[in-house]
């Protein structure tokens, strides 16, 4: 099985207000907190592997079901060395699968390729509207840095929260509290732009309202659906009048 056990059914680029968060739903939006991977960068493992390991092995290490991948990314993310996740794999997964997951964090700047389309701008328009963007990832805490060093739209965040250096990791509440209170922002004028629908699950849960991301051009429709002021899309129609 490819990609994260466990994730709910949910529709993409829709306002996500259930649980604690359904009384949130019409409140202005002063706040974004976005995730990392795959929300404003692109995040690939395959793109790590390709030199050296041909499709068929890149498919069965990313199946969790025969590597314990994501699993043992999981791990990480909450806190676990970079030793301690190889070891773990070895026991429960034996070779080759370990030594591929060390030949993937040796070269892990290679998973990052990119700004995901759209985002830079999003973030720097939220800004000047007056709205702040803040992370809140789940990351191996060795890892993140080079996420920072080689990836400047995360400079641009307010403050960032990352799991791996808090020992705490979505879905789970706990995080999502931490973030609100390192930050200083309310749960109910806060929206969590997500790429996995059990993170926002999590967020709803602790009264943030959640959008599941696929394409960013949706989620500008979306904020500007619940009254965040962005740019509207031109069309033909807007430039030839």
């Amino acid at each position: 099985m490819k990609g994260w056990p466990g994730e709910p059914q949910m529709q993409y680029n829709v306002m996500v207000a259930e649980q604690q968060a359904a009384a949130h739903l019409h409140e202005p939006i002063t706040d974004v907190v976005f995730d990392f991977g795959n929300v404003l960068i692109t995040w690939d493992p395959q793109s790590v592997l390709k030199p050296r390991y041909a499709q068929d092995v890149i498919d069965a290490f990313l199946d969790n079901d025969i590597s314990g991948f994501y699993d043992v990314n999981d791990r990480m993310d909450a806190g676990v060395s970079q030793e301690e996740a190889i070891a773990w794999m070895r026991e429960t997964h034996g070779e080759p699968w370990a030594s591929i997951l060390e030949y993937y964090i040796a070269n892990f700047e290679d998973s990052l390729t990119g700004v995901v389309p759209g985002a830079r701008v999003l973030v720097q328009e939220l800004k000047s509207l007056g709205i702040r963007v803040w992370g809140l990832s789940n990351w191996e805490k060795e890892l993140f840095p080079i996420a920072y060093q080689y990836c400047p739209i995360l400079q641009q965040l307010q403050d960032s929260v990352v799991s791996g250096n808090v020992g705490l990791r979505k879905p789970h509440a706990d995080i999502y509290e931490y973030a609100l209170r390192q930050f200083g922002i309310n749960a109910a004028t806060s929206v969590f732009i997500d790429d996995k629908a059990m993170n926002i699950v999590g967020a709803n849960a602790v009264g943030m309202r959640g959008i599941r991301l696929s394409d960013m051009q949706e989620v500008r429709a979306e904020l500007i659906r619940y009254g965040v002021p962005l740019a509207q899309p031109l069309h033909l129609n807007d430039l030839m009048s």
